[in-house]
């Protein structure tokens, strides 16, 4: 697969050929739904908890006495069934990860790669720099290029004033390669990856 490469000012700067074995195959949602749900669960704090029976300030003292009341027999206010007790089973702190094998992972990343390439999202970047951390001259160009939600993915690092001027614009995203991962790329509309990155991706995936 040929794609053209183009500056941040809109002018083409050759062309690029990107393999089919990561750019060109079908998309299969079945691998990038499992993929985000396992990047989505991984994420999740999972620090939700609420107090047991045993955690709840109250009194140990036996509420009533045990015979001749007429009704149930209870130990202390502390216990479930009363407002202000402690909570049965509830949720405590646990991880929501769950495995899932690298080359299963490696393989996610490259559908969600062609699911970009095969819509005609893809843009391939001569470079991601600036001369200066200026917000506004580069919300101009990506204005002017049509850029919408997009995803810049750039080489090992990222130029530090690029990443200043992107800062502030909610429309853009940048990673450096190894920050690539399916559920930015899905959520993108527009898919942008500059030389260098193509480059590393290409290492990373083969």
């Amino acid at each position: 697969m040929k794609l053209d490469v183009i500056k941040l000012d809109g002018k083409k700067a050759g062309s690029v050929d990107l393999g089919d074995e990561i750019y060109g195959l079908e998309p299969r949602t079945d691998i990038l739904h499992r993929v985000v749900r396992w990047q989505r669960n991984k994420a999740q704090a999972g620090t939700h908890k609420v107090k047991t029976r045993s955690e709840v300030k109250y009194s140990t003292k036996k509420i009533y006495r045990q015979k001749g009341t007429g009704g149930a027999r209870h130990g202390a206010r502390s216990a479930p069934i009363f407002r202000g007790g402690g909570v049965y089973k509830g949720p405590t702190p646990r991880s929501h990860g769950h495995e899932l094998t690298k080359k299963f992972r490696k393989l996610g990343l490259k559908h969600a790669l062609s699911s970009k390439a095969a819509t005609g999202n893809l843009v391939i970047l001569d470079e991601a720099a600036a001369k200066d951390a200026k917000t506004g001259a580069l919300a101009k160009q990506v204005r002017d290029l049509g850029w919408k939600r997009a995803l810049v993915i750039d080489g090992a690092e990222v130029d530090a004033n690029f990443a200043a001027a992107t800062a502030n614009l909610s429309d853009i995203n940048i990673l450096p390669s190894m920050g690539a991962n399916v559920y930015d790329i899905l959520k993108s509309d527009t898919l942008v990856i500059t030389k260098a990155g193509v480059e590393a991706l290409e290492a990373r995936l083969k």
